[in-house]
């Protein structure tokens, strides 16, 4: 059974199937999945999913595209809301992204470094967008996280050096389906030099999925397609990766069921 710890089930694109889709996850093997918001409204819907369906819990968050639109408010908002539901595990996701651009960076910083403080107070975990921002992502993580605090590299796209340094901070590191894709031997090399015991896996659905269904629409399903390319490159089954990985996030999300 899989622990997708990423995914974006609110996402229009499962407006047709949302619900068709979710009830069969169970019997495709899906024990647990991580929906996480990017604005206050998602933060909202990702908690209406939880609140729906058993194995399903919620990050709430304000990702660096949307913090140009954020009001401070809204960080009072969703202190209220994680503190409103118990399926509210982790504050996220939130980062920086320097690829698109979409907030200025200075903005971007601002509100990565309010949320990490907030999941501090909040005795939460928190889950990290980081693209082409390892630097400045590795230096707020560092100086602002609590010590025990816990923090998550979703979708990681870094390089097995700044991996190990994350996990010298107690972070963990979250494979995507990216790792399937023939040219993506960073990935690769990173699988290849962490343990499997600071891992967590993937979809980030709708988006990024992975080899065989690369161009379709993501679900959790396809998070077994992780696992499996994990355990040809960690030469072990993928049972063991399931496992691994679920105790890995279930314990890190204070899922106890």
């Amino acid at each position: 059974m899989f622990f997708d710890s990423h995914a974006h089930l609110y996402d229009e694109q499962f407006d047709p199937d949302r619900d068709e889709l979710i009830n069969s996850l169970r019997d495709k093997g899906i024990s647990y999945v991580v929906v996480p918001g990017d604005s206050l409204e998602t933060s909202k819907k990702a908690i209406e999913l939880a609140e729906k369906y058993d194995f399903i819990y919620a990050a709430i968050g304000v990702h660096p595209h949307e913090v140009q639109e954020a009001r401070y408010e809204d960080l009072e908002e969703i202190k209220k809301l994680a503190k409103s539901s118990s399926k509210v595990v982790a504050i996220g996701e939130i980062g920086l992204d320097y690829y698109y651009d979409f907030s200025p960076r200075d903005m971007q910083k601002e509100w990565f470094i309010k949320q990490i403080e907030l999941a501090n107070e909040l005795g939460l975990p928190f889950v990290v967008h980081d693209r082409d921002a390892h630097g400045d992502t590795f230096e707020i993580i560092k100086k602002y996280k609590g010590k025990d605090t816990g923090c998550v590299l979703h979708c990681y796209s870094g390089a097995t050096e700044l991996a190990k340094e994350y996990i010298k901070l107690g972070c963990n590191i979250s494979i995507p389906g990216t790792l399937t894709f023939k040219n993506n031997k960073k990935t690769v090399e990173v699988v290849e030099n962490i343990g499997l015991e600071h891992m967590f896996i993937e979809t980030d659905s709708p988006y990024l999925a992975p080899v065989p269904m690369r161009g379709k629409r993501n679900n959790p399903e396809f998070v077994r397609y992780v696992a499996e390319k994990i355990s040809e490159i960690k030469g072990v089954d993928v049972e063991t990766v399931a496992e691994k990985t679920t105790k890995n996030a279930k314990e890190f999300f204070s899922i106890d069921k």
